[in-house]
């Protein structure tokens, strides 16, 4: 597989199993649950990508929309890492 920005060989499948231990925050909401299916990283209990070690580039099509979820909570602000400020 080659990636889809830079062409680059070194493309890297990852797979893991988060059941409803998966977590994210998106515009000061976190979440807590099971995986969306909608922003390109698996869904439901797995989180399942492949992305470039070249360039970062998640291999697959966007823009995304929002992430569809039952409900998020508020948190503190963030950092560009996730980390609570």
């Amino acid at each position: 597989m080659s990636c889809i920005k830079c062409n680059s060989d070194r493309v890297i499948g990852i797979l893991g199993k988060s059941g409803d231990r998966y977590n994210h925050i998106y515009k000061g909401k976190q979440y807590d649950g099971y995986a969306p299916f909608d922003i390109g990283i698996g869904g439901g209990d797995y989180i399942q990508f492949n992305y470039c070690l070249e360039c970062g580039q998640i291999q697959d099509k966007f823009p995304k929309g929002d992430p569809v979820v039952e409900e998020y909570d508020d948190v503190e602000e963030v950092d560009y890492e996730g980390n609570y400020c």
